[in-house]
């Protein structure tokens, strides 16, 4: 679910692979993989991709608003 919501937040941002890992510095491949969830995330980069799309890491991973009522 989290590659799914990391490709669309990236596409929402009009950024190419290539430009959010050079940001990361990193490959487009890494972050191909971080979409496709063939790597899992760790917490550095979901920090710096949430900053970078302007997005909460509650929405990457998914999660409800309301823990208590999702």
């Amino acid at each position: 679910m989290y590659g799914q919501r990391l490709r669309i937040a990236r596409k929402n941002c009009k950024l190419t692979l290539e430009q959010v890992a050079d940001h990361l510095n990193t490959t487009h491949a890494t972050i191909s993989r971080y979409e496709n969830e063939v790597n899992k995330i760790d917490p550095y980069t979901l920090t710096e991709l949430c900053k970078l799309y302007k997005v909460s890491a509650d929405y990457i991973l998914g999660l409800p608003y309301d823990l208590e009522h999702p």
